[in-house]
């Protein structure tokens, strides 16, 4: 197997937050502040922390360690602009948790607030597997893993099942000359690059105490625990409360009859399978409607989830 040359580092065209001598206008607004008000006040990461809170349900500890990361973020910068030293803290991270937990949205706002503090360029989030990373022969992890990497700068790199790039029991596979480029970049590029990875807790452990380099470059863990019943009741409102929709009488009670049966049953995945549910509860109440052509439905009637429309469920019928 080709391994990357550690004699020279890894360099990803179009990273450089800014040429020589320019400044950089995500920095700029905050360049002179001296209060953490002011630096909140110009960022306005308050309303992405808001939306936080308010748009995910629990999750407490999460919500709770991403402050404490902005927090950090804004004295930097107030050291930063009274002279003080303030070199970029390593800001790669780990979010581990099973499916539907919320990872993959709090990465995006984990990229909102490193954008207008002015850590990365752009703020955007690049979310890849282990297909878009590693190559199926010699030669061909690199350019894909650097292509990536080029697509991600200024931004975050979201990796999801991130314990698939390690393979021991498969000599013959590319995953770690990609792992080996992620790590250079993360350490060389890491003020204008941000890796997340994400996976299952126990996966993820044994991934990292198999790359102990990557282990030691990636500085804030977060756990995403699984929502209890309630809680994804309350996202099941939130969700149909987006799409226009409400529960009719009694079918609130019959979802949430609904969550406590599937979470018994395999592969369940928290707020995905909520949504999931939701979507063919929607499919179920198309088909009711749709079965009397000639009947004019009200706004109220064409919005409504019904108790047959949850019931209606093979998860009803296993049970």
């Amino acid at each position: 197997m080709t391994q990357p040359s550690k004699a020279m580092p890894y360099s990803i065209p179009g990273s450089s937050p800014a040429r020589p001598g320019e400044v950089d206008p995500a920095q700029a607004s905050t360049a002179s502040a001296t209060k953490v008000s002011d630096v909140l006040g110009e960022s306005q990461i308050e309303s992405v922390l808001s939306e936080l809170d308010t748009d995910l349900v629990g999750l407490t500890s999460v919500k709770q360690r991403i402050r404490d990361i902005a927090a950090l973020l804004v004295i930097d910068k107030l050291r930063s602009n009274l002279g003080l030293n303030a070199s970029p803290p390593s800001l790669h991270m780990s979010f581990t948790g099973n499916s539907g937990t919320g990872k993959t949205t709090v990465a995006m706002r984990m990229a909102q607030i490193l954008h207008r503090l002015g850590y990365v360029r752009k703020g955007h989030m690049v979310a890849v597997t282990r297909d878009d990373l590693v190559g199926q022969y010699i030669g061909h992890t690199a350019p894909k893993t650097k292509e990536i990497l080029k697509k991600a700068m200024g931004g975050v790199l979201f990796i999801d099942e991130a314990y698939y790039l390690y393979r021991p029991e498969n000599e013959r596979d590319y995953g770690q000359e990609a792992i080996e480029i992620l790590l250079q970049v993360m350490e060389n590029q890491r003020d204008d690059l941000v890796v997340i990875f994400a996976g299952y807790k126990d996966r993820m452990d044994t991934f990292f105490r198999s790359n102990p380099g990557m282990s030691s470059r990636v500085a804030h863990h977060l756990d995403f625990p699984d929502y209890l019943a309630s809680e994804l009741l309350v996202i099941a409102d939130k969700i149909l409360t987006q799409q226009s929709y409400r529960f009719g009488e009694l079918a609130r009670d019959a979802f949430a009859e609904y969550i406590a049966l599937r979470m018994r049953q395999p592969n369940f995945a928290n707020a995905r399978s909520v949504r999931n549910a939701l979507d063919r509860a929607r499919l179920r109440q198309a088909s009711r409607l749709f079965a009397d052509p000639e009947r004019e439905w009200t706004r109220a009637e064409l919005s409504t989830i019904e108790v047959p429309d949850i019931r209606g469920s093979r998860v009803f019928q296993q049970a």
